[in-house]
């Protein structure tokens, strides 16, 4: 049996600027990884990559949100609770 192995990735509370910026970091690298990806494939394969086309507006989409739920912490003057775990769980290929 695989066992499944989860990570703190993010645990604390943080002003809203601090929010926006750990969170924006991670969905910016996210965003990278799928051009860099999707360009990739385009260079090799001569198509784009599907899933990162499918998953990039959906990561830009995600920002638009925060941004949407960190302004109303700032309007309200809140501090922001950020909670994050990676999951990690091995897969068989066969």
């Amino acid at each position: 049996m695989i066992k499944k192995n989860k990570i703190k990735l993010i645990k604390g509370v943080f002003s809203p600027e601090d929010s926006k910026e750990i969170l924006n970091n991670l969905y910016n690298s996210k965003i990278s990884f799928h051009n860099m990806k999707n360009f990739s494939s385009n260079e090799r394969l001569g198509q784009p990559d599907k899933l990162s086309v499918k998953r990039l507006p959906e990561l830009k989409e995600a920002i638009k949100n925060i941004a949407v739920i960190l302004n109303t912490a700032v309007e309200k003057n809140f501090k922001v609770k950020l909670n994050s775990v990676v999951e990690i769980e091995l897969v068989s290929t066969k």
